[in-house]
């Protein structure tokens, strides 16, 4: 046995190998250890080699999937050795044949499809980055739905498309240079590495072609070397990790950069799309906007936030959508069909991989029966292009559903060895192995009385013993007359009071009974084989129902959205507008509305007149909500493209090609970058790549550095992306000098946040108004966070002098002379006046012993101490 787990595990030497031994997996050698630290369970030993122990660790075969998604999760790869015979089936090759084992799935973070491993509501693709000569291109896919998609690309683009699609493994050649795995490094992204032939772009064409059974894939587009090569890694690391057995891939859809509003890395971080910055969905965008009822709407929300559409029509179809979802009065109705569509996506690729049960059956026969009681709700209506559409698709399977109905029962197990899935009445032959299984007493005794019947001796009996198995027993009284029955009675043995016969027919029905719970789960088997081949046969068919019933779901929940939230449907045009009015920050309001607070609506206007550029320069003091500004403002943009209602009064959106964000400090030790080289490098990658339809946010631009450095660095970046970028943008900065510039640079205006001050202290009011800030107030909101009094007194002088010496034009070296900064006098808190004893209020207050009064006693104390400290011109 061991030889056979070293033959095996030799051929998988960066898996584990879950090596299956009866009803356990188990592990040995480094596998063992490594996967005892991993899953917390106990490191054992069985037997030696070379005159070690060897370790040993297992987990039970019904619960490995758990085991399974912790490993995946730390990073491990896991191999699973199947037996492949039964111990039985070994023994007849000889008696100490070792059972025959193989790999029968090699379970990496991009493979997985079983319901426990995945989310639900998010996709799990496998990514394969390809490079031919100077040309590079993506190809993903999520086996777990089908989805496969290729995209060419510049080098430039390869992190922001990764970040947009997050996946969970990436495939590359043994040749990717150290600055790309940087670049997956930044993104949390430890790749796969594949020898050149899996990349070959000739070999992946015909592997292609085989998957989809053409002799060309010129049907389903024109695709170029590198998307080739791409692609057919993909395809032949699935052929590796699935053994043969290659998932249910739709025919690959060709994707174009220019498709999609482009967002960096860094932008989707800042933004909060899909994750917040805690790394969570809760705080998200994301979070915020799903009101949908099935697992596809959900993913398919998710796809259009990481990816919002640039084709006005699309957009166009997609509002009309969202705002029949916002219209109709059959929303709740609608919707409460919809909670009860299960994921017929991932049932299908679980049929697909031979991976499935009976419940992906009912799936589909439950998503089918909705969708055909959705389809007669929406019949007769006008309905908008998009969804009209979907509801065409929702039909057209009644055969099948017809079929799944009359052979499934309402709950089946979840495996097929269970049982118990087909219905009554469906299959004759199931049905007698079922009685015979279940009622086999019942049917002998109706044999009995036949036989009663047929030779007329009432005694007559069917009776069962170990040795003989079922036999017909009487008395030797009417033995004579039963051996006169001989061609229809079989003598069997003759005891001193009994003689015992049997017949064909008994020994038949034994057989049967005897068999008849096995007969009854193979019959079982081969009606669940011949059921998933009629779905499978219809798969692509049921892949667009399921693709309709996200569309109507993310309509739906869209237009709930809009309807409990008071959001209104943008006007998205070819122009270069961007003018929302009382727009409001998603998150945000949604944070504080459940704080019971309102939030502080505010109108932005970057509207671009001919071929300038449209800035707007926010200036106000830190905690006033200028950051909170700058999002909302892009995140409207963002959820206009996907084809989304937007919060605010109003909205009118040209066409965004991009959006850039610079916002919040962080950075990189990983790679020895300061906070203010990651804003460099950040900002760096806007000024390069921003075009003249870019929404851009910047916030602080150069605080990382000395101050008139920073403003350099701010100053010059706003007049490139003026004058040499052309975009609309918010540039938040607390370098008041900048404000000049609206006066001197076209399309640059000023904004700022209010504030009031009262009594030293500063209120917020969070509006955003014309006109610029005179100050920052950081000695105020220092004073909100808690600093010492001290240092805030000693802040404020050193405040006050400075700003004289910027007025009086002082040199800083007299300023320092006049501000000895470290004095320990400024420092010491000022002294307290030494008390000259207690007071008659303290005297009388020490003398009362509240565990004695009445409470009664107690107020009346309390009203004479409140008219003692008058008395003594207190309060």
């Amino acid at each position: 046995m061991m030889a056979q787990y070293l033959e095996i595990k030799a051929q998988y030497p960066d898996a584990l190998l879950f090596y299956r031994m009866g009803d356990f997996y188990e592990m040995f050698f480094d596998d063992a250890v490594a996967a005892s630290e991993a899953l917390d369970i106990a490191l054992t030993k069985r037997g030696k080699h070379e005159g070690d122990d060897i370790p040993m660790c297992g987990v039970p075969v019904h619960a490995a999937e758990g085991y399974l998604l912790t490993l995946i999760r730390k990073g491990f790869r896991v191999a699973v050795g199947e037996q492949l015979e039964s111990p039985e089936e070994a023994k007849k090759r000889g008696y100490k044949s070792v059972v025959k084992r193989d790999v029968v799935r090699l379970v990496t973070p991009g493979t997985l499809t079983e319901e426990s491993l995945l989310e639900a509501r998010r996709h799990n693709y496998l990514a394969a980055l390809a490079r031919v000569r100077d040309d590079w291109a993506l190809s993903w896919s999520d086996i777990s739905t089908g989805a496969f998609h290729v995209l060419p690309l510049a080098r430039a683009r390869i992190g922001a498309e990764l970040a947009r699609l997050a996946p969970s493994e990436v495939l590359v050649t043994d040749t990717v240079d150290e600055d790309l795995r940087g670049v997956l490094g930044d993104l949390g992204i430890y790749p796969t590495v594949l020898g050149a032939a899996s990349f070959d772009s000739t070999g992946a064409e015909n592997r292609l072609c085989h998957l989809f059974g053409v002799a060309s894939l010129s049907g389903f587009g024109s695709f170029a070397r590198v998307e080739l090569s791409a692609m057919g890694a993909l395809v032949d690391y699935l052929d590796i990790t699935q053994k043969g057995k290659l998932p249910l891939l739709q025919p690959p859809r060709q994707e174009a950069v220019s498709r999609f509003m482009q967002i960096d890395a860094a932008t989707r971080r800042n933004l909060e799309l899909t994750h917040s910055m805690q790394g969570g969905r809760a705080g998200s965008l994301l979070s915020v906007i799903d009101r949908t009822a099935t697992a596809a709407g959900a993913r398919l929300l998710e796809r259009r936030i990481s990816s919002p559409s640039r084709d006005l029509d699309g957009i166009r179809g997609r509002l009309s959508a969202v705002q029949w979802g916002f219209d109709t009065n059959q929303a709740h109705s609608l919707r409460d069909m919809l909670r009860r569509v299960p994921d017929m996506d991932r049932a299908l690729s679980r049929l697909g991989l031979d991976r499935g049960g009976p419940r992906d059956l009912a799936a589909v026969r439950n998503t089918l029966t909705q969708a055909e009681a959705i389809s007669r709700m929406l019949s007769g209506q006008d309905l908008p292009g998009l969804i009209a559409e979907a509801a065409g698709a929702l039909t057209g399977h009644d055969a099948l559903l017809e079929r799944l109905d009359a052979a499934l029962v309402a709950e089946p197990p979840l495996l097929v060895r269970d049982g118990g899935f087909i219905a009554a009445g469906y299959n004759a032959d199931l049905d007698a192995a079922r009685m015979l299984r279940d009622e086999g007493r019942g049917v002998v005794a109706r044999m009995q009385a036949q036989y009663a019947q047929e030779t007329g001796i009432g005694s007559l009996k069917i009776k069962h013993n170990n040795v003989l198995g079922y036999f017909i027993e009487t008395t030797s009284t009417h033995a004579e007359k039963m051996l006169g029955l001989s061609d229809r009675f079989i003598h069997r043995q003759t005891t001193a009071n009994q003689v015992r016969f049997t017949t064909v027919e008994l020994s038949e029905l034994e057989t049967r009974i005897l068999n008849a719970g096995s007969e009854a789960l193979e019959i079982e088997k081969r009606l669940y084989d011949s059921l998933k081949a009629g779905i499978l046969d219809r798969a692509p068919a049921l892949a667009e129902t399921a693709l309709a019933l996200a569309e109507i779901d993310l309509a739906l929940g869209l237009g709930d959205l809009a309807r409990e939230r008071d959001w209104v449907a943008p006007r998205v045009d070819d122009s270069r507008a961007f003018h929302v009015e009382q727009g409001r920050h998603p998150v945000v309001e949604e944070a504080l509305r459940r704080a019971g607070e309102p939030f502080i609506a505010n109108d932005c206007d970057l509207t671009i007149e001919g071929e300038g550029s449209a800035v707007t320069l926010l200036t106000g003091p830190n905690m006033a909500g200028k950051s909170t500004y700058l999002r909302q403002n892009a995140l409207i943009a963002l959820l206009a493209q996907i084809g989304s209602f937007v919060p605010a009064a109003s909205a009118h959106v040209g066409l965004v090609s991009q959006i850039f964000s610079r916002v919040g400090a962080s950075d990189d030790l990983a790679r020895g970058r300061s906070t203010f080289m990651v804003e460099m490098v950040e900002t760096a990658a806007i000024l390069n790549q921003a075009d003249d339809r870019a929404l851009v946010i910047l916030d602080e631009i150069g605080r990382g550095t000395a101050t008139y450095d920073g403003l350099s660095i701010a100053w010059a970046t706003l007049e490139h992306l003026q004058a040499v970028n052309r975009v609309r943008g918010l540039f938040a900065t607390h370098y008041h000098e900048l404000t000049q510039l609206a006066g001197k640079l076209d399309g640059v205006k000023n904004a700022t946040v209010a504030v009031k001050e009262h009594g030293g202290d500063v209120i917020f009011l969070h509006e955003v108004r014309d006109g610029a800030a005179d100050r920052s107030y950081g000695v105020q909101v220092a004073q909100l966070a808690g600093l010492p009094r001290p240092v805030i007194t000693r802040a404020r002088a050193v405040l006050t002098a400075l700003e004289k010496g910027e007025r009086e034009r002082t040199s800083p070296k007299a300023l320092i002379d006049d501000l000895p900064l470290f004095s320990a006098a400024a420092l010491t808190p000022a002294p307290v006046a030494a008390k000259k004893g207690p007071s008659e209020v303290e005297t009388r207050l020490e003398a009362l012993l509240p565990d004695e009064m009445t409470p009664r006693e107690a107020l009346q104390a309390l009203y004479e101490l409140k008219a003692l400290l008058k008395e003594k011109g207190g309060v």
